[in-house]
């Protein structure tokens, strides 16, 4: 994969004419990079510029993904034509979604938070990495709301409850057994909780954790990733595991803050476009 990548790499500098050089602004970034041979993406906003490292060795599939869709070089479905085509993919997008204390979203190609590229691939999550095999819900609260999830299916199956009519039949002893199924699942490690409920960990990958300014993939489940990104504007931990971790806003880092507190209309859209120009990945 990593050879792979390297050729992703060359042709997607073949296009970043124009731009800094990546030695030129190592000094300038808010903050040192995780490892300086991963590639480090420029991407100007009409707020002010960003400056991404993107975690090659943590999720290359992921990485040359977006490397892929910001050069145009990866085909993606046309959502108003419905053909395939190439071009620059994240070029003219509008970061759909901000929340104050929590994250700035963008990558998708309607701009209402419903498109993609026409595609959708693995996460590439390390659950060891990130001690989630070691951890109990009881030590990690945060996923209180699968674990109560998965206690009304295992009851639901146990019941045979397959409709509303089964359940208000069955509400009783349904709810005899529910605290006890929650008990027993807050032993488990999140892992084996998270893997009931659909995600597959690929332990062999260094993942880090879901922390302020780190770039991971938006997604509506487990492995159903696409296009679209978030960046961080706080430790998210409650997040670990259940999206992949790709990179790290490491210069621009009070543009993203900046546009965190943008004002926004009732489903988080900002009432003011904020616009992704470009992103060129930076040479050396």
């Amino acid at each position: 994969m990593l050879k792979k990548l390297t050729l992703v790499l060359m042709l997607v500098t073949a296009s970043a004419c124009g731009a800094p050089s990546k030695k030129s602004v190592l000094e300038k970034l808010d903050e040192k990079m995780l490892d300086s041979s991963n590639p480090l993406v420029l991407m100007r906003t009409n707020k002010g510029d960003v400056y991404l490292e993107l975690y090659a060795k943590a999720a290359p599939k992921t990485v040359e993904n977006f490397l892929q869709l910001a050069a145009g070089t990866k085909e993606f479905t046309d959502p108003k034509t419905g053909t395939s085509k190439k071009a620059p993919y994240y070029d003219g997008l509008i970061f759909h979604r901000v929340i104050p204390n929590f994250m700035i979203q963008g990558g998708d190609i309607k701009g209402d938070g419903t498109g993609g590229p026409g595609y959708r691939f693995e996460d590439e999550i390390s659950a060891t990495a990130l001690g989630l095999d070691t951890k109990t819900v009881d030590e990690l609260p945060y996923y209180g709301n699968e674990v109560q999830n998965m206690a009304r299916q295992i009851i639901f199956e146990k019941l045979n409850i397959k409709s509303q009519a089964d359940l208000n039949q069955k509400q009783a002893q349904a709810n005899q057994m529910f605290k006890v199924e929650i008990d027993k699942l807050r032993k488990k490690s999140v892992m084996e909780i998270l893997q009931s409920i659909g995600y597959q960990f690929q332990n062999q990958l260094p993942s880090v954790e879901a922390r302020k300014f780190n770039l991971a993939m938006a997604n509506s489940g487990p492995n159903t990733n696409g296009s679209q990104f978030f960046i961080n504007v706080t430790d998210t931990p409650h997040l670990n595991g259940k999206h992949t971790v790709f990179g790290k806003a490491v210069g621009g880092q009070n543009v993203i803050l900046q546009i965190s507190e943008a004002e926004r209309d009732a489903r988080d859209k900002p009432k003011e476009n904020i616009i992704i120009e470009k992103m060129i990945l930076l040479q050396d």
